[in-house]
């Protein structure tokens, strides 16, 4: 079979390709899937370039040790292990699992799989589970939003911030965007009660005031949020720019733990937890039309190198989708 692997850090042009590898075994507690879409992610960049140097210390000091990419998949089940009984061959299914960029892989039952959205194409359900479960989890459990409540998204039109905005409304939230100009229809489409252009208005001078803060970018200064911030809101970083190539966001993390314990206001630090049971509360947001994927390009598996390569440049439009 065909899939994508990398043996040493570097240039997504340079270090990554495509090989001729042998087919995933299927042990008793797998579900083999054929692959028919696979998401790219912030992260998949991250693991070929080795960067920021602190994450080596779980990918590999030297090199990767696991050669595989890609996270979200979405495909059809092949077969199953003897001890599987949650889901069947010809099943559609959705999910997050490494080493996804593959024409076929090998899925525990017990990870991160369920069928996919009724009415889904197998690209828009790939474009789904870190996303989602990142906008989900920042916005419904740490950000704890309620009805009513003014909820800001900062980078509102990449792939965690067009499932965010989609989120907060079904939440019940006031949301407001923070995009550039040319993504500020997209945003308003998405429900955005208000969007702001970054490049014209500072969101931080913005009189408004909100009660969570979903940043997705983090090149601005902890306290520009703070001031955003009603006095007991909550600032939720996921991921975002800066702190060089040794901490990169860590160095932000770190910020936030040392000032937290100091303000009235919620600092929430998180890593995304991915769980089935949330993967499917978000499928019950899709299926009921609350939530709707937005993939913006699509690559060949071939492509694979150009498609991470573009989500490195950072100003992706929702979600790159690799289909297969």
């Amino acid at each position: 079979m065909k899939a994508i692997r990398y043996a040493a850090y570097g240039p997504p042009e340079a270090v990554v390709e495509l090989r001729e590898v042998d087919p995933p075994p299927v042990g008793d507690d797998d579900v083999l899937v054929r692959v028919r879409a696979a998401a790219v992610n912030p992260g998949d960049w991250h693991f070929v370039r080795g960067l920021p140097y602190v994450m080596r210390a779980v990918s590999g000091l030297r090199r990767p040790t696991f050669d595989g990419l890609g996270m979200d998949l979405a495909g059809q089940v092949e077969a199953t292990g003897r001890n599987v009984t949650r889901l069947k061959p010809g099943d559609e299914v959705f999910g997050h699992f490494r080493g996804a960029f593959a024409e076929y892989v090998a899925v525990p039952q017990d990870k991160v799989l369920l069928e996919k959205p009724a009415g889904s194409t197998y690209q828009q359900a790939a474009a789904v589970p870190l996303a989602a479960l990142t906008a989900y989890e920042a916005l419904a459990t740490r950000g704890e939003v309620k009805p009513g409540q003014k909820v800001l998204v900062v980078g509102a039109a990449g792939g965690v911030g067009t499932f965010a905005v989609q989120i907060a409304k079904a939440l019940g939230a006031e949301v407001t965007g923070v995009c550039s100009g040319g993504k500020a229809e997209l945003v308003a489409s998405l429900g955005a009660d208000e969007v702001i252009d970054y490049t014209r208005q500072d969101f931080a001078r913005h009189p408004g005031r909100y009660d969570v803060i979903l940043d997705n970018v983090g090149d601005r200064r902890l306290a520009d949020y703070r001031r955003a911030l009603t006095p007991t809101g909550a600032y939720v970083p996921n991921g975002g720019s800066g702190g060089g190539s040794l901490l990169g966001p860590a160095g932000r993390i770190l910020r936030v733990l040392v000032t937290k314990p100091f303000v009235r206001q919620r600092l929430v630090n998180f890593v995304t937890a991915a769980d089935r049971d949330t993967l499917a509360a978000v499928r019950g947001l899709i299926e009921a039309g609350q939530v709707v994927p937005v993939v913006s390009r699509t690559y060949r598996l071939d492509q694979v190198p150009e498609a991470i390569a573009h989500v490195e440049q950072g100003h992706a439009t929702g979600k790159v989708v690799v289909t297969l």
